[in-house]
């Protein structure tokens, strides 16, 4: 989905409101989500000085939650800032308050459909770790850079953590915002810290939504941010020490394929492109099964029409249809009825009022992308 100016303002005027309350982890958080917001807003802009406006904007913001962590270091007491003093050193902020490690539970059993996709993926990533004596007698070096790209609500982020379930590796988790955001001026060090952070697992997958937040397209005229980021991005990724044990994979997923810049999707970068398509017929099966399956349902509920009415809906859509189905009945008990099944009514009414999110002329786009890289 877009990025508006309506859903900048939201995220800025909550910020800004719970700073002057003193509120500083919370405002943080929304100044973050507003100056990532700009960044979009930046690209997208008509003119050279709307752009260079909007950077400034954000940079703006970024400086602010910066001021947010330093008054909430200081309202702590001393010796919370002495902590974070000795830890931080002399080589910057510790790393391991921004980056996020988790140990993903779903696999690709929990990903509905994809079928090839979960296969291309097994065999340029999964099976050179898994397989380890064959990758190294057909010389197939592990690990590397996979970009998983398609319309929003397709399940690029859960298909990032079912890669590192199937591997037993480490899942490093971050946005654009916090590499860009984070201690103003050393974005450059963030990156060398993230890798650094994962190289030191035994297996690693760092994952990055929004990638192209990170690494656009860079322009001949201005300095910006960006154009020290890309350079340190493609530096980490060549850095790769794809004959070790501690080999990693870098995923990063898009929404907007064709805003990377062109650097990134060359050989020994992201070079596996994966595209995620909106869910087939037995996808969407799948899918009504997990988001309605554990809720009650009447007889009449015909998953057969069902999945042939969702054709165009997202995974997201029809999760989204799944809950809205299930509030009707739950406010006519909330209201004193007696409490009853989701019906196929319910499905069908809510069904009426929700088109699909993704337009058929953005299906265009993704799949010129698919076949020129363009």
């Amino acid at each position: 989905m877009a990025v508006t100016f309506a859903t900048f303002e939201r995220m800025k005027d909550k910020g800004i409101a719970a700073y002057k309350r003193g509120e500083y982890a919370v405002a943080k958080t929304y100044l973050v989500e507003a100056a990532e917001a700009m960044i979009a807003l930046a690209e997208s802009a008509k003119s050279e000085e709307l752009r260079r406006q909007h950077e400034e904007y954000a940079r703006e913001l970024i400086d602010l939650a910066r001021e947010c962590d330093r008054r909430k270091t200081r309202s702590a007491g001393p010796g919370a800032r002495r902590a974070d003093r000795a830890r931080e050193g002399d080589e910057g902020p510790d790393a391991s308050g921004w980056i996020v490690r988790e140990k993903p539970d779903i696999g690709f059993d929990d990903v509905a459909g994809m079928d090839e996709v979960k296969e291309e993926i097994r065999l340029k990533m999964i099976y050179p770790f898994t397989h380890p004596e064959l990758a190294k007698r057909y010389d197939i070096a592990p690990g590397g850079g996979l970009l998983l790209y398609g319309p929003p609500g397709t399940g690029k982020t859960m298909l990032a953590k079912a890669t590192a379930h199937e591997l037993d590796a480490t899942f490093f988790v971050i946005s654009p915002a916090q590499i860009m955001s984070k201690w103003v001026g050393e974005a450059e060090q963030n990156i060398q810290k993230l890798f650094a952070a994962a190289k030191a697992e035994p297996k690693s997958v760092i994952f990055i939504d929004e990638v192209e937040a990170l690494v656009p397209r860079r322009r001949s005229d201005g300095s910006t941010v960006m154009q020290r980021v890309v350079p340190q991005i493609l530096q980490e990724l060549e850095g790769f020490d794809r004959t070790a044990d501690r080999a990693l994979l870098f995923i990063g997923a898009t929404n907007k394929p064709w805003l990377l810049d062109e650097a990134m999707l060359r050989p020994g970068r992201l070079d596996t492109q994966v595209y995620i398509p909106l869910p087939d017929a037995a996808a969407r099966c799948k899918l009504l099964e997990m988001y309605l399956g554990h809720r009650p349902i009447a007889d009449d509920v015909d998953f057969g029409r069902l999945c042939d009415r969702l054709e165009g809906y997202s995974g997201a859509d029809i999760k989204n249809i799944a809950a809205q189905a299930a509030a009707r009945p739950f406010l006519e008990s909330v209201a004193g009825r007696e409490p009853r099944a989701i019906t196929m009514a319910d499905l069908l009414a809510v069904l009426d009022d929700t088109p699909p999110s993704v337009r058929p002329s953005d299906l265009i786009r993704f799949e010129k992308f698919a076949e020129t890289g363009q």
